[in-house]
């Protein structure tokens, strides 16, 4: 149980912190006056409170949790079958408690997207507050729409000198053009725990607007093009 848990309050943890840098930055942006915005601030205050929530339920897991190490000199040792009834009456407290933590770990998720969802209308609503963003190219356009729809992967050789990137649909985004997106800050590579398995990907909320805002072009240069109409079949339609 233990050795569960410490990885997931680490996470936690990073992610509180994260999202409270965001917070940050966002209230000391020019997002503040543009109109609706104190309501995705809201929203992103309370999904730090949910994820400090999270923390703590998961916290209390590991104070929770049955340990068998040894007591003072003199108190009785537990037996196999002192221990299991340890366990046992411990086993229903502590399923409680990941399943609160697992319903604030929800509730952030829910959050951020909300979050995420406003900060996106209320720009789109108000053009004159949005930030500049950079024009991208149509495969470019595409491989960032693959990675918001599906989401992808980054795997890199053990040397580091080669890497490769998998959509949620199993395709192959092209490297250029996700270094481009990656230095344009477009899409966030998740930091690697280990170093097998590859990284997370996902869009960011400028990525977001950029797929919102560049649609209708990107919709259009890529629609095919009708064919002319050949001289035989006009005069066939003036007889």
């Amino acid at each position: 149980m233990l050795k569960q848990l410490v990885p997931a309050i680490a996470q936690v943890h990073e992610l509180t912190g994260r999202t409270l840098q965001q917070l940050t930055l966002l209230d000391g942006s020019q997002y503040t006056v543009v109109p609706g915005s104190r309501v995705s601030l809201k929203c992103l205050s309370t999904t730090v409170e949910a994820a400090c929530m999270s923390a703590l339920s998961l916290a209390g897991a590991v104070a929770d949790s049955p340990l068998d190490a040894a007591g003072f000199s003199g108190d009785p040792a537990l037996d196999a079958a002192a221990r299991q009834v340890q366990h046992a009456s411990a086993r229903a407290r502590l399923t409680d408690i990941l399943a609160d933590a697992a319903h604030h770990l929800d509730a952030c998720a829910t959050g951020c997207q909300y979050a995420a969802t406003g900060i996106i209308r209320d720009l789109t609503l108000h053009p004159e507050h949005m930030p500049s963003l950079p024009q991208i190219t149509l495969i470019q356009y595409v491989s960032l729409e693959k990675i918001a729809q599906g989401g992808a992967s980054l795997w890199r050789s053990l040397r580091g000198d080669r890497e490769s990137v998998h959509a949620g649909d199993g395709s192959t985004i092209p490297s250029k053009p996700f270094r481009l997106l990656a230095k344009n800050r477009l899409v966030r590579v998740q930091e690697r725990n280990s170093s097998l398995g590859g990284q997370d990907v996902t869009v960011t909320a400028a990525g977001l607007l950029v797929l919102d805002t560049q649609r209708s072009s990107r919709t259009s240069s890529s629609a095919p093009a009708r064919p002319a109409p050949s001289a035989a079949s006009t005069a066939g339609r003036r007889r």
